[in-house]
């Protein structure tokens, strides 16, 4: 049996019957529901105009509060959940009140965003410092570029007394929004179904039933898909119902992370094993972005620009292949074949990935470059994994993004290095031997002699931090402990 959609907006039970499976949360906001304060900027996740906060029920009965982008969350995805809005808020909200007595609305147009992100802050009790307040509203762009204004009133609505917020009458909503049957959505106007299994095995089983389904995860990617170029399945397998698929396993050899686990848990969870994958994932996207995609889907849309896959094949992540009872463990890196091509069987889907814990969490260094510390896709990313023993280099393990059409390892990079002492003659011979692994290419993001030339200097920044300390200077660019800001379990 299925049930309809519901879910609720701004403390009201609603469904949203006949809405087809890739009509996005704005639309159906202003267009069903006439809530204009949520505005479309960019219908692609990135100016934050649009942030609605998005509450749901954890498997271990906490409430899990997430600010996302509603231009590209699919409306199904929404079944079970709440939805928050800024009309919701009253205008008396201390954020609100901070916003309109600090001059911080400017021209107006993406003020509701920016109050819906320092809104969730607030009600998830996030830090209040400055470089804190920056994170937190780093999805959200304002065009009359006067962020100063924001900044403080973020400030002021931390100071200003102001009631708790009531998050045991969100979880009472919640609670009383049962879902027990699996959600089917069959549109017959646009052709197509939306699936949303509860169990690990009737997923398994659908895929392999409809191996020509798309797998819907976070729609951090397939939301533009949707937006951009008119994408219409015939069919969605989503993850994000099954309990199972949203678990991190953790023992003394690594973690585990199921398909529906988002980047911003499994950034959480990550960050303790080494400083620097904190730092890699706190450059990762934006809150909303990172709220709401996860991070094996990540992997699983094999982008050689991706930030995640260097990292974890630098660390030696394997992945768990299943189709129907049947399973398969490969390494992350052997995972991606060439560009746009993994290696995914007929009805296979990925069902976990392993991360070791390095022996040394200062073994590994993780480097991005693009054009903008915040919310940019690499230019380039390195992530080198160097352990050494009684002064000779045991263990390379060195992996790009950008630098192919699939993240890759500079396996002749790190046979320059094994077996000898980690010196300045080591890294100069690993640097050269880059050209034996990578033919980069020339795109807008930059050209192949600037891709090979910061890779060679990459090695050189690692060696010399190994040597002599860690050279980045102080600000938003230095390694330093993550605070968990995006989503938080309250």
């Amino acid at each position: 049996m299925s049930e309809g959609l519901r879910f609720i907006l701004n403390g009201e039970r609603v469904a949203a019957p006949g809405a087809a499976p890739t009509t996005t949360l704005l639309d159906w906001l202003r267009e069903a529901r006439g809530l204009t304060g949520t505005k479309e900027g960019c219908a692609e996740g990135d100016c934050g105009a649009c942030t609605v906060i998005v509450r749901e029920l954890a498997p271990d009965g906490a409430l899990r509060q997430r600010t996302a982008n509603a231009c590209i969350q699919l409306l199904p995805m929404l079944h079970g959940r709440e939805v928050v809005t800024v009309e919701a808020l009253g205008g008396a909200h201390p954020v609100q009140r901070a916003m309109a007595e600090g001059h911080g609305g400017q021209c107006g147009f993406c003020t509701p965003g920016f109050v819906m992100s320092l809104a969730h802050a607030w009600e998830t009790g996030a830090s209040a410092e400055p470089e804190a307040v920056v994170d937190q509203i780093a999805g959200n762009l304002c065009r009359c570029t006067g962020y100063g204004p924001i900044l403080a009133a973020a400030s002021a609505a931390r100071a200003a007394p102001a009631a708790a917020p009531d998050h045991e009458a969100a979880l009472s909503r919640l609670r009383a929004l049962r879902r027990d049957l699996t959600l089917t959505l069959d549109h017959r106007a646009e052709g197509a179904r939306f699936l949303a299994p509860r169990s690990a095995e009737e997923f398994a089983a659908a895929r392999l039933a409809h191996p020509e389904a798309t797998i819907l995860a976070g729609a951090t990617d397939i939301g533009l898909w949707v937006t951009k170029r008119g994408f219409r399945p015939a069919m969605f397998l989503w993850v994000g119902d099954v309990a199972e698929f949203g678990e991190i396993g953790e023992d003394e050899a690594g973690l585990r992370f199921g398909p529906a686990v988002s980047h911003e848990r499994a950034m959480a969870a990550l960050a303790p094993l080494a400083p620097d994958l904190g730092e890699v994932w706190r450059r990762f996207a934006s809150p909303q972005v990172r709220g709401a995609g996860t991070l094996l889907g990540n992997i699983a849309n094999g982008s050689p620009i991706g930030d995640a896959a260097p990292a974890l094949i630098a660390l030696g992540a394997r992945l768990t292949l299943r189709r129907g009872a049947a399973r398969r463990e490969i390494p992350l890196e052997t995972f991606f074949i060439e560009y746009g091509r993994q290696d995914l069987r007929p009805g296979e889907f990925v069902e976990f990935v392993d991360v070791p814990r390095p022996a040394d969490p200062m073994d590994l260094r993780c480097y991005k470059i693009s054009k903008r510390f915040d919310q940019d896709i690499s230019s380039l990313l390195a992530a080198i994994h160097v352990r050494e023993e009684a002064g000779m280099t045991t263990l390379a393990r060195i992996a790009f993004g950008g630098m192919a059409g699939v993240p890759k390892r500079a396996r002749a990079a790190e046979r320059a290095l094994l077996g000898r002492p980690l010196d300045e003659a080591a890294i100069a011979a690993a640097a050269a031997a880059l050209d034996e692994d990578f033919t980069p290419l020339s795109d807008h993001r930059a050209s192949a002699a600037y891709r090979m030339r910061a890779a060679r200097n990459l090695l050189t920044k690692f060696y010399l931090e190994r040597r002599f300390g860690d050279i980045r200077v102080a600000g938003r660019g230095r390694a330093k402990p993550l605070e968990d800001a995006g989503e938080r379990h309250v």
